[in-house]
């Protein structure tokens, strides 16, 4: 069995119940097929008795192509009950950014997307307002401009269906969108959704939430990026990260604080999740970082 479409490197990333032999199956399957293991990380979580494994392994000229590799690993996944994906380790993942009108995450995604840092396509803006249209077409990026009203939101969640199902979305990214997704879309999208939100909820629920914690003195500001489930700002967990802050500093130097760790926390999230990196195990993530 060989092809010679094989991707130079293939990921490999499965979660089962644990028992015993998952290693070497999997390890004796490569080395059959002349697979050579490049990084291998793995984690048994001892309280829901589960096992998590990602594999990058290189792929000879002439050897199995992707789809042959599915079909050879299916059987192995079979027998151990795996959840698996397997991807070449260099194929970008088509991913939607969606924004409303604070522009500093999407700058910073666009930026590391144009220079290499982050292996996803983007083939669309969306926003409900028009303000970062321009920095949008700077990137050369299409923006679609997709109003919603709370009369409208049923037809606008139509148009990002249309939009995720017309470019192949993957991944879809919340860079500071302030609309929350219906139920429905969640469920739809399920664990193809990253959001980013200031890690002062609860305590500072609804507008500036930065100038009601400069109101408090808080001496952290930080950021969570987690995937988008129907329970608001409580999905999965993927990355989070602080910065000090002191009794010197202005509301809006909170601000620019908040801004800068957003950007790197989300950031994170997103180029761990299209490295394949992350693993959802129930309310919470495994992260091969």
């Amino acid at each position: 069995m060989s092809g010679t479409t094989a991707p130079t490197e293939v990921v490999l990333v499965l979660s089962c119940p644990d028992r015993r032999g998952i290693v070497a199956a999997v390890s004796a399957l490569l080395f059959e097929h002349g697979a050579n293991i490049e990084e291998s990380q793995q984690f048994d979580d001892v309280r829901t008795d589960h096992f998590f494994m990602r594999i990058r392994f290189s792929v000879e000229i002439g050897g199995p192509s992707l789809e042959d590799w599915r079909a050879l690993f299916a059987p192995v996944a079979g027998s151990y009950g795996m959840e698996w994906t397997m991807r070449g380790a260099a194929t970008p993942l088509r991913t939607l950014l969606m924004v409303s009108r604070f522009g500093h995450c999407l700058n910073d995604l666009l930026f590391r997307w144009r220079s290499g840092q982050l292996a996803m396509e983007v083939p669309a803006v969306v926003s409900n307002h028009r303000d970062l249209e321009p920095l949008a077409a700077s990137y050369g990026v299409p923006f679609v401009h997709v109003p919603i009203t709370a009369g409208t939101k049923p037809q606008a969640e139509a148009v990002l269906r249309e939009l995720v199902e017309q470019h192949d979305i993957e991944l879809v990214v919340l860079a500071r969108y302030m609309q929350v997704l219906s139920d429905d879309l969640t469920r739809e999208l399920s664990g193809r959704v990253i959001n980013i939100h200031h890690s002062f909820l609860p305590s500072f629920k609804g507008a500036k939430p930065y100038h009601q914690a400069f109101a408090r003195g808080v001496k952290l500001v930080g950021a969570t990026a987690h995937y988008v489930t129907a329970d608001l700002d409580e999905g999965p967990i993927i990355e989070q990260d602080v910065v000090r802050v002191d009794h010197r500093m202005t509301a809006e130097d909170l601000v620019r604080a908040g801004e800068e760790v957003e950007s790197r926390v989300l950031a994170r999230a997103v180029r761990w999740h299209c490295e394949s990196r992350v693993l959802p195990n129930g309310d919470r993530t495994v992260v091969f970082s």
